[in-house]
């Protein structure tokens, strides 16, 4: 095989590759992806069934699924001039990047944060410009401000993951209003939090706000999220979307999900019940320091090896994140928050990892 085979590639992708990774081990309790540990019941679920068997296999979806954005814009409180649905969120944000992001331009992003947004901008050849958190894993809005003066992309997620920090309405507002580059809002996690910038969407174009059925409506499986910006921008971002990227099951679970709000959401008071008390669990340590959260996730440091202490809970059936490796979290991980039963094993293997993992010396 010649040397230069793979020479038609990107030359940043050699740095790159392989850079979205997860671990995955085998585990009777899974609180490593912010999933909603609640499925649908079964009576929903033959319900979308029922509606997918009427629908025309063979025939592509609508090439423009206009009732259908509508519907999701009517749930949400926006007009459908606004709106684009997609294949997850991310594949959105995807969309907005390649209208955007170029080489010579600047990606600005907070950190730690959703590893993903470095990757796609590095793919499109930006220049990934990183604004720290503060100490205690608030937002720098002076530093992100200053940033986003020479940059064409700036990402905030709030909540923001892994640390489940929120930008405060005020803030952004003034960020959005004073620059002019893209503001892209990653409202993942709006639903355990309550705020969104879904209001800004109406008075400025350079503002974008993307959400997904993936948490609170427990369809991570399904794959749907959207998009919201000004009229005026959004047939800029349609242009890089792909075509029939919603097919026809995803579009009758969310049509099922959005009718069912009530029942599909109505954990969500539990689960942050349930995050409450986890950290307070957390907090009795002396050797962990738990940080607030506004999500379905709590981001906590122990004095131990993060990976070690990962093992361990591995050993012991439970799943978590290692997020040791993202910028300013070498001794961290995350734990999502799941049923009490499985909040309650995560307690329990960690008490254990914390005995058996030795602390790292000074």
């Amino acid at each position: 095989m010649s040397d230069n085979t793979l020479s038609f590639l990107k030359r940043q992708l050699q740095d790159i590759v392989g850079g979205y990774k997860l671990d995955v081990p085998e585990c009777s309790v899974k609180l490593n992806q912010n999933e909603n540990p609640y499925d649908w019941p079964a009576s929903l679920k033959q319900e979308v069934f029922e509606r997918v068997r009427e629908e025309a296999w063979n025939r592509y979806p609508p090439f423009v699924p206009a009732d259908f954005t509508s519907h999701v814009a009517r749930h949400i409180g926006v007009e459908p001039s606004q709106i684009l649905v997609g294949n997850g969120s991310n594949e959105l944000m995807y969309a907005v990047f390649a209208c955007v992001l170029e080489p010579g331009r600047k990606l600005v992003i907070t950190q730690p944060t959703f590893t993903l947004y470095a990757l796609l901008g590095r793919v499109f050849g930006a220049e990934v410009v990183d604004v720290p958190l503060t100490a205690d894993m608030q937002f720098d809005i002076a530093g992100i401000e200053k940033a986003a003066q020479s940059a064409s992309v700036v990402v905030i997620a709030s909540p923001n993951n892994p640390t489940g920090t929120v930008i405060e309405p005020t803030d952004l507002e003034h960020l959005v209003a004073g620059n002019a580059a893209l503001f892209v809002v990653d409202e993942a996690y709006f639903d355990f939090h309550g705020e969104t910038a879904l209001e800004l969407t109406r008075n400025y174009r350079n503002v974008v706000v993307l959400r997904t059925f993936s948490k609170a409506f427990a369809t991570a499986g399904l794959r749907f999220g959207f998009m919201v910006a000004h009229p005026d921008a959004l047939p800029f971002f349609a242009t890089a979307k792909l075509p029939y990227n919603v097919n026809i099951f995803t579009m009758a679970a969310v049509e099922v999900a959005m009718e069912h709000a009530v029942t599909l959401k109505g954990r969500l008071e539990e689960i942050k019940r349930e995050r409450e008390r986890v950290l307070r669990v957390l907090k009795s340590y002396p050797t962990i320091r738990a940080f607030p959260s506004r999500a379905n996730f709590v981001l906590f440091e122990t004095d131990r090896p993060a990976r070690k202490v990962w093992h361990s809970m591995v050993r012991r059936g439970v799943l978590i994140r290692d997020v040791s490796s993202y910028p300013g979290l070498g001794r961290a991980l995350r734990v999502s928050i799941g049923r009490p039963e499985e909040n309650d094993a995560f307690l329990k293997a960690l008490e254990y990892a914390m005995v058996e993992v030795a602390p790292e010396g000074p």
